[in-house]
């Protein structure tokens, strides 16, 4: 008969110990109002700003309007968030530095087209999860897209965790933020792209739509799609068919079969 040996297990007193506040690494962020406005002012890159929710001073004013020159979204919250993310004295002002250099629109498109390019446009609406973001931005680089353009307001962050999952694309594809998504599609269709939605809302099959002129494609999150407001301003629909008892797949994955649609008809035609 085999001998039993026996282990002993030993649990922590205390469990807290096991576990660390997540914290936001200090170098990817600005503390103090006057900091920030200085920051703004010198070219920094704002991914967005955090202010105490009660805040009041004078200085308010000209942080505001230095925000609002650069589309830079600004969020009041209480003052436990900003102490969980960070141990420094942050005076109830806090700015997330951007990984990357925004873009200007204005800039892109007529670049592309002195450049010989069919201007090909990813238009996000309401992305807000970082990996689905970095996913779509990874397929956007190796499917030859030009740009994607996000709304000021309620998109993901372009943080370390999207530039992860995006294996460095981020870094290279250009991002457009705009602080009105309509204008930007009211651009878009005058310098001669078709709008055109991915959406369920739709009979029409993705492939049986044409891509192949200049196009934005816009894409929306899954769990209200497109906004009516900007469905509205697109001139096509195209629908990804679904057989299963799933009602929609991951927008990453939707955006990667559309993207891809975009490469096989363009290739055809060369």
């Amino acid at each position: 008969m085999k001998k039993l040996t026996f282990v002993r297990i030993f649990f922590p007193k205390n469990k807290k110990s096991m576990y660390k506040v997540k914290r936001h690494p200090e170098r990817e962020m600005i503390f103090g109002i006057r900091s920030l406005i200085e920051a703004i002012k010198s070219g920094k890159t704002i991914e967005k700003i955090m202010l105490r929710r009660d805040m009041n001073n004078q200085l308010l004013l000209e942080l505001f309007a230095a925000a609002a020159s650069e589309n830079i979204p600004i969020q009041k919250v209480p003052l436990e968030k900003l102490n969980q993310l960070t141990s420094k004295n942050h005076q109830g002002a806090i700015a997330f530095i951007s990984s990357v250099e925004f873009q200007l629109l204005e800039n892109i498109v007529p670049a592309l087209y002195e450049q010989g390019e069919n201007p090909y446009i990813i238009v996000l609406d309401g992305i807000t999860d970082v990996r689905n973001f970095g996913a779509i931005a990874r397929t956007a680089q190796c499917a030859g897209v030009n740009a994607i353009v996000v709304p000021t307001v309620g998109s993901a962050a372009i943080n370390a965790d999207a530039i992860k999952t995006s294996v460095g694309a981020l870094l290279t594809l250009p991002v457009c933020r705009v602080q009105n998504l309509k204008n930007a599609l009211r651009f878009l269709r005058e310098s001669g792209l078709n709008i055109i939605a991915v959406t369920e809302k739709t009979d029409i099959n993705y492939t049986a739509v044409s891509y192949t002129d200049p196009l934005a494609l816009v894409l929306g999150a899954e769990d209200r799609g497109i906004s009516p407001e900007i469905l509205n301003m697109c001139s096509k629909r195209a629908a990804i068919p679904l057989f299963g008892t799933i009602e929609s797949l991951n927008v990453s994955v939707a955006a990667g079969v559309a993207m891809y649609e975009v490469v096989r008809q363009r290739k055809n035609l060369e």
